[in-house]
C-alpha cells in the first residue's frame, strides 16, 4: 500500500449536519463553536485550515534542535561510562536525563519520517536514519507503519497498524477466559510500558517479523539497522568492554521507551476520545478530536519535543514540532481541546475499552459482572 505522508487539507469535500445529541456528545468539555451553525466538520475544517498555515520547516531551528539533542546526550552518556564501574549509582541518575533526550531525538526522526524536519527528503531521511541508530526504531518500516497510523486513527474497522491495541466491550465480552485474561495482562499498564514497549523497541524490531508490514517489506529496514547497531556499538564494546556498554545502554533505552510508549498511550487513550466505523468516519474529526492536547510542563514539552501537541500533529502531519507551540498559540480554540494535564493523565491509565453504545473510552470495573 502506497500512502502519502501528506495529509490533505479537506478529507471530505462537504460537511454533513450532525444530530444535536451527536454533536453535544462529540463536542463534551470542547467549547461550544463560535458560529451558531457550526458541525463539527465544519469547525475542524477551519482549525485545520489555522494549522495549514504554519506547516513546512525551518532549517535554522532544525539544525538548532538537533544540537540541543545529541550535544548533551552526548556528554551525559561519556559521565555515564566515567561512572558506571565506580559509582553506579550516578550512571542511573544520569539515564534518565539521557532518556528525556533521547526521546527529543526519536522526535526528530519522527518528524523526518513525515517529511516535515527538513524541506529536502533526502535529508530528513538521512537525519532520520541517523537517528534510528539511537532510537533503535528502523527508519523505513516505522515510517511506513506510522504512515498506516495516521491514516487509520480513530477507525473502528482500521485497527492494529502502529496502535495500543485496543477493544470494543462487546468484543471483549464474546472472548473466552483466557483471550480475556490474555487481554488484560497486555493492557496492564506495568507490564505494557515496563516491558512490553521497552521489549518491543529492543527485540522486536531487530526482526522482520510482528509487524503492521509483512517481513517482505520489513526487512530490508530491520536488517540495515541491525547492521548499523554493529557498527555504532562494536567500537564501543570494544573500548568499553560488553558489560560497560550493557549497564550504560539498557537503562537509558529502556526509560526512553516506557517514557515513549506513554506518550503515544495517552495520545489517543483518553476517555472523550473518537472512534468510528468506516462509514461514519472522517479522518480530519477524528484526528483533531481523537488525539489529546497533553498539556505539559515546558520543561517536559522540551525533552518530548512538543509531541503533546498531538491533536495538531494529526490534524496535520507537516507542522514540524518545533513549530506547534506557534500554531497553538494563535488559536485559543485549540488549546481548549481534549486538553489533559500530567495529573489527568494518570487516571486515563484505567481505561481499557471502547464503549460504542456510551462513546467513550472504560476501565474493566465499568463492565457489567457477566463480563
Amino acid at each position: 500500500m502506497n500512502l502519502s505522508l501528506t495529509q490533505p487539507l479537506f478529507a471530505e469535500a462537504e460537511a454533513e449536519l450532525i444530530p444535536a445529541d451527536q454533536l453535544d456528545s462529540a463536542m463534551r468539555k470542547r467549547p461550544a463553536p463560535p458560529v451558531a451553525d457550526e458541525t463539527v466538520k465544519q469547525r475542524v475544517r477551519r482549525l485545520a485550515a489555522h494549522c495549514q498555515k504554519y506547516r513546512g520547516s525551518i532549517r535554522g531551528r532544525a539544525v538548532w534542535q538537533m544540537v540541543t539533542t545529541l550535544v548533551p546526550l552526548a556528554l551525559i552518556v561519556a559521565a555515564m561510562f566515567a561512572t558506571v564501574r565506580n559509582a553506579y549509582w550516578a550512571t542511573l541518575l544520569l539515564a534518565f536525563p539521557a532518556a528525556g533526550l533521547l526521546v527529543r531525538a526519536f522526535i526528530i526522526q519522527h518528524d523526518c519520517g513525515h517529511g516535515s524536519f527538513f524541506s529536502s527528503r533526502r535529508l530528513n531521511d538521512f537525519v532520520g536514519r541517523s537517528m534510528s541508530v539511537l532510537t533503535m526504531a528502523p527508519y523505513g518500516l516505522w515510517r511506513r507503519e506510522h504512515a498506516l497510523h495516521h491514516a487509520s486513527s480513530g477507525n473502528l474497522d482500521r485497527r492494529g497498524a502502529g496502535d495500543i491495541e485496543t477493544m470494543t466491550v462487546e468484543e471483549y465480552q464474546k472472548l473466552s477466559a483466557f483471550a480475556k485474561w490474555r487481554y488484560r495482562a497486555y493492557r496492564n499498564s506495568f507490564f505494557l510500558f515496563g516491558i512490553g514497549v521497552p521489549a518491543y523497541f529492543i527485540l522486536i524490531q531487530r526482526q522482520p517479523w510482528l509487524h503492521a508490514l509483512s517481513a517482505k517489506d520489513s526487512w530490508k529496514s530491520v536488517v540495515g539497522l541491525n547492521l548499523a547497531l554493529v557498527a555504532f556499538y562494536g567500537p564501543l564494546i570494544y573500548f568499553f568492554g560488553v558489560s560497560d556498554v550493557f549497564f550504560v545502554a539498557l537503562p537509558v533505552v529502556h526509560i526512553a521507551s516506557a517514557v515513549g510508549g506513554w506518550l503515544f498511550f495517552i495520545q489517543h487513550q483518553f476517555e472523550e476520545t473518537t472512534w468510528e466505523k468506516t462509514e461514519g468516519w472522517d479522518f480530519q474529526v477524528a484526528a483533531l478530536l481523537g488525539s489529546s492536547y497533553y498539556d505539559l510542563p515546558r520543561v517536559l514539552n522540551w525533552f518530548t519535543g512538543n509531541i503533546g501537541l498531538h491533536h495538531i500533529h494529526h490534524l496535520n502531519s507537516m507542522i514540524p514540532n518545533y513549530r506547534l507551540q506557534d500554531c497553538i498559540a494563535e488559536s485559543p480554540e485549540l488549546s481548549a481541546i481534549n486538553r489533559m494535564t500530567l495529573r489527568d493523565s494518570f487516571k486515563c491509565a484505567r481505561l481499557k475499552l471502547w464503549d460504542e453504545g456510551a462513546r467513550r473510552l472504560v476501565g474493566f470495573d465499568e463492565l457489567p459482572a457477566r463480563a
